[in-house]
């Protein structure tokens, strides 16, 4: 007996596209528990957990739900045309945002809002993922565009520079350097660090010291921006880190300050990159330019 109708089916089709519970819930005409509770049900009678839901960022697919979306939209457009075979055809057109986890909280949400305004007759799914998986992501084809730091990336992959981020070195307030206006590598090299865990981004920033003969002590590699500040304000070191929520308070409440690390050589370009060159006109070009646009009009980064 078959427990999912093509209504559960809509219901996974139109959050995948939508990216979010209020937007699908009201282009299905239901009520957003209604469809939170709908969805549920259907990861439990699957057994796989579809979409990834966190506090404050958009909702997301995992793997296995963004192959199952993509079945279930094959699925939703085949009973379409058999119920009525003039109608205009559904969505069939998709588009794959990438993201770099510390990116995400500030750049993903706004992308995939200004995209999915001005190209509706386009599926857009997001991948948030470290630097490695999403240049594997766009070698194999499953990411078309990706929002990350210019970092791992060989010359098969297209450039748009979005911006430059100066790192932050996060201290708690009672730190003798938190009353600096500024603070250099020099200086942190004889504090104990707290840096990302991500591989290539924990080699950069040893890269950038070890161009001016310095050798740091890392104490921590924290597995999450959040855990980073958190192990900041509460004396465990000194945070580096080039995304910085613009609060003074670490997720457990506790104070922190940070100060921007003034070597010129520690600027990070932000870029829009995508495997090879985008087909002229197509609508991976046309996700390019609206998301070029946009951050570098509304949303500098």
């Amino acid at each position: 007996m078959l427990y999912l109708t093509l209504r559960h089916y809509e219901y996974v089709c139109a959050t995948a596209h939508h990216g979010s519970l209020s937007a699908a819930a009201e282009a299905l005409h239901v009520s957003q528990p209604a469809l939170s509770a709908a969805l549920s049900r259907i990861e439990e009678q699957l057994g796989k957990q579809l979409f990834q839901r966190k506090r404050g960022a958009p909702l997301t697919l995992t793997t296995e739900g963004r192959a199952f979306a993509e079945k279930a939209q094959a699925l939703v457009e085949q009973a379409a045309r058999l119920e009525a075979p003039d109608a205009p055809a559904p969505i069939t057109q998709k588009l794959v945002l990438g993201c770099f986890s510390d990116l995400a909280p500030f750049c993903l949400a706004p992308a995939l809002r200004q995209l999915r305004a001005e190209l509706p007759g386009l599926a857009v799914y997001s991948q948030v993922l470290g630097f490695s998986e999403l240049t594997d992501g766009m070698m194999q084809g499953k990411i078309d565009l990706a929002i990350t730091y210019d970092l791992g990336l060989d010359a098969g992959f297209e450039r748009e520079m979005l911006g430059e981020r100066q790192p932050q070195a996060l201290f708690p307030p009672s730190h003798l350097l938190a009353k600096e206006s500024k603070i250099t590598l020099k200086q942190l090299a004889k504090e104990p660090l707290i840096l990302s865990q991500e591989g290539l981004s924990v080699q950069h920033m040893l890269g950038l010291f070890r161009t001016q003969g310095l050798l740091p002590r890392i104490v921590h590699r924290a597995a999450s921006l959040e855990l980073l500040r958190s192990l900041a304000a509460n004396g465990e070191g000194v945070g580096i880190s080039y995304s910085s929520p613009p609060t003074p308070v670490s997720y457990d409440g506790k104070s922190i300050v940070a100060l921007p690390i003034a070597d010129d050589s520690a600027r990070e370009a932000i870029i829009l990159t995508s495997h090879g060159k985008p087909p002229a006109e197509s609508p991976l070009e046309q996700a390019h330019s609206i998301l070029r646009d946009l951050f570098k009009r509304e949303h500098p980064i």
